[in-house]
């Protein structure tokens, strides 16, 4: 019902910028925290940054300063700007929404934690 469709990642040298977008589709009423994951191999997956509907924000200590995450509530829609990408920023991103109001089949449903298929992000030095 509710599908995340993110964009932007790739290869990016040291020093350089990447936006990231992720689009929530669906009879999307609301949705109240948005955030950004990521996951480096073999290590768990990490929240870099996320935003709540009225617009506060939380970030990972060590992307402070370089990440700034944003989002546009009339279209669902998240972003994130990294700049001054550092190799150990190199990792899967995954997009989440997280308290999602929508409609299914004519009525009215709150779902948790939707996660995005992953985009990859690798910063060469």
């Amino acid at each position: 019902q509710v599908q995340l469709v993110e964009s932007g990642g790739g290869l990016v040298q040291a020093g350089g910028s990447l936006r990231l977008s992720c689009a929530a589709s669906g009879s999307i009423l609301s949705i109240n925290t948005m955030g950004w994951y990521r996951q480096a191999p073999g290590k768990q997956r990490e929240l870099v940054a996320s935003i709540t509907s009225g617009g506060s924000t939380n970030y990972l200590d060590s992307v402070k300063g370089r990440f700034t995450i944003s989002r546009d509530n009339a279209k669902y829609t998240v972003y994130l700007q990294m700049n001054s990408l550092k190799p150990e920023d190199t990792a899967v991103y995954y997009c989440n929404a997280d308290s999602v109001l929508y409609i299914s089949s004519g009525l009215y449903k709150r779902d948790n934690d939707y996660w995005g298929q992953g985009t990859q992000v690798t910063v060469s030095s």
